[in-house]
């Protein structure tokens, strides 16, 4: 039988006639049982061809409204309370015309008989909770019968309408794995109460096993807003037990905007190592972007692309996408289409080193914000490279100042690295270089631009960052390699740094470092035993940690602020601006254009020597550049 019905639900829809046929059916038994009701009432006698007609018309009026309102169009197994709003509009509408009828009929022939007022009000009632009934018992029927019974025991934590969703996207997929046993919430008033028929439970009670809750295999994160330390604490309960912990993205994270159990995802390293949410002034960040043109520099890479999808969320005129890496700004330029198809975007391949293609751009879009975060940004690959650090990131960067100061761009806003601070390798000093140049543009006399620098630690997740490393070598087998076991590092995620871009960018009057409050440094090892146990391994048995050294140029530990510095408040509490030391504009424009210069006839060793003297707390780690020093024009 049950395969019989399921075979019925499953497959062709049935015709809306059909659906509208059943209901004029339940109208007329509701007619018959109102006039019952009403006989039993007042007892009066009616004729059966009275009954009849008034029947006939009264069906006919409720049919009318029903084609109107489109009653029999919707699919009834996939009833929700929105159909019984327009059910009851129907029926109302329905039950208007019947009783203006009865008002007209009734001044025009005082001697017709008329369907009583009290069978009409009885009807309406009969007939809304007859033909939303029949919905919801398809509804539940088909519910019933494709209720999925998974085998791994599971909890949601969260009581709110995501994680009812969550619930509900679970048990209409009939593949899915998870039997869902009980809720969890911190709210005591809740505990031991029943939602969905499930129980809801404390998570101490859940901790603390006995009966079934010794079967839990995975936990469910559905809460839109959690602090990360709480869900750190989650998290850590979980590994311990041996328990997958998952995450229901809020509703403005699913993918296509859909309910359905593909938004259930596995806990991510990001989700546990972020910060809680940021606010922003977005205010402040829409009347500064308002109706403006706004050039993105290295819009293809980790940061830059993301710098373009949040300042889609603004009214900007146009946003002009920059990069040389002709493949990855396709994907971009694809993904904006896809998602934004109306956005005001423009693509262009360019390189930023290239002085008279990027003078093109800015005659031709004039820029009035401009966002620099095209960067060479690997530390060993620049050591081996020093001159391309050189060229493309303090060169890089230069061509772009001078271009916003030729062409008056109101913002330039450079996006600097906490390996700037006390720089210890090649990448690390040239961004040094940078934010020391751009700094001392502020000093240019009647300056229209101003000029600002961001400076934050890791980016989790960015191309070439340590944590899609670990997750290809982990996919692999192992072994994870770490450089050394006490290495840390401040993180942030990708849409953290953007964020903080596009405060400090209209927080700046000119000449500001910001630095970002990163909280607490993550050692790299506990990251990839983190990251080990959240893809259901175990460390030591299925795979190994192997410790490799520190790489040419590598820190031990970072640092967002060099020793001499500190910093000064703002009005949002996660940004300071350092208190470091000015620079003036010629003499460093002079050192810059000698060192550009220089990567065309000196040694590698010779132009790291030069940008040691213009970054006098740069120690270089590498052997190869400790040795030298440039004492004028000499190398010694």
């Amino acid at each position: 039988m049950k395969a019989l019905l399921l075979k019925i639900f499953n497959g062709r829809i049935i015709s809306p006639w059909w659906i509208m046929l059943i209901d004029l059916m339940l109208v007329s038994n509701a007619f018959v049982i109102a006039y019952i009701v009403r006989l039993n009432v007042m007892l009066p006698t009616y004729s059966v061809w009275e009954f009849v007609r008034g029947g006939t018309y009264v069906i006919l009026i409720y049919g009318i409204a029903f084609y109107i309102f489109r009653i029999h169009k919707g699919v009834i197994r996939h009833t929700n309370f929105s159909e019984l709003r327009m059910l009851s509009f129907a029926c109302g509408t329905a039950l208007l015309v019947l009783l203006g009828l009865h008002t007209l009929v009734g001044l025009a022939n005082p001697d017709y008989a008329m369907v009583p007022r009290l069978v009409l009000m009885l009807h309406f009632v009969l007939v809304v909770f007859f033909c939303f009934g029949f919905r919801l018992v398809v509804r539940e029927t088909y519910a019933y019968l494709t209720s999925n019974k998974g085998s791994v025991a599971t909890v949601i934590y969260g009581t709110g309408d995501l994680a009812l969703i969550t619930l509900e996207a679970i048990r209409n997929d009939k593949e899915s794995p998870y039997q869902v046993i009980a809720f969890v919430d911190d709210e005591p008033s809740k505990w031991n109460m029943d939602l969905n028929t499930l129980p809801v439970l404390s998570w101490e009670k859940i901790l603390s096993g006995g009966r079934k809750w010794d079967e839990i295999e995975e936990v469910i994160l559905a809460l839109p807003s959690i602090s990360t330390k709480q869900k750190q604490t989650i998290a850590d309960e979980c590994m311990h037990r041996g328990w997958k912990l998952k995450v229901m993205p809020s509703v403005g994270n699913w993918v296509n905007g859909i309910s359905n159990m593909s938004q259930i995802r596995d806990v991510r390293i990001d989700d546990l190592l972020g910060r809680d949410e940021i606010h922003l002034s977005q205010r402040r960040i829409m009347e500064g972007l308002n109706n403006k043109t706004i050039l993105v520099s290295g819009a293809a890479g980790s940061i830059g692309s993301e710098i373009v999808r949040q300042l889609l969320r603004f009214p900007v005129r146009q946003i002009i996408m920059l990069d040389q890496a002709e493949s990855a700004l396709y994907d971009l330029q694809q993904e904006i289409i896809l998602r934004h198809f109306d956005a005001p975007f423009k693509p262009v391949l360019a390189d930023i080193t290239n002085y008279k293609q990027m003078h093109r751009v800015f005659e031709t879009y004039k820029p009035q914000i401009v966002f620099n975060a095209a960067a060479y940004k690997h530390v060993p690959m620049m050591e081996e490279a020093p001159y391309e650090a050189i060229r493309v990131n303090i060169g890089g960067s230069k061509i772009m100042a001078d271009l916003s100061v030729e062409f008056g761009v109101e913002k330039f806003l450079m996006v600097s690295t906490d390996k700037a601070v006390n720089p210890t390798n090649v990448m690390g000093a040239s961004k040094r270089v940078c934010e020391l140049y751009i700094q001392s543009m502020s000093q240019i006399p009647n300056i229209k631009t101003a000029f600002v620098t961001t400076r934050f630690g890791n980016v989790l997740g960015s191309n070439g960052s340590v944590v899609p490393l670990f997750k290809r070598q982990i996919a692999q087998g192992g072994p994870v390699t770490v450089t050394h076991p006490e290495i840390t590092r401040y993180f942030m995620t990708i849409p953290e740094a953007c964020q903080l871009v596009l405060e400090a960018s209209f927080m700046g009057n000119g000449g500001e470092i910001f630095v970002f409050d990163m909280g607490e440094p993550v050692r790299i090892a506990d990251m990839a035993e983190k990251m080990i146990k959240l893809s259901g391994l175990r460390l030591g048995e299925d795979i190994d940690i192997v410790y490799t050294g520190l790489r040419p140029g590598e820190k031990l530990y970072e640092e967002l602020l060099a020793s001499k510095e500190n910093t000064k408040a703002t009005y949002h509490e996660k940004i300071m601006i350092a208190n470091v030391k000015q620079c003036k504009y010629h003499t460093t424009n002079l050192q810059v254009k000698e060192l550009l210069e220089a990567i065309y006839n000196e040694s590698e060793e010779m132009v790291v020597a030069r940008m040691r003297e213009m970054v006098p707390e740069f120690n270089p780690q590498n052997e190869r550049y400790r040795k030298f020093m440039v004492s004028g024009d000499v190398l010694l």
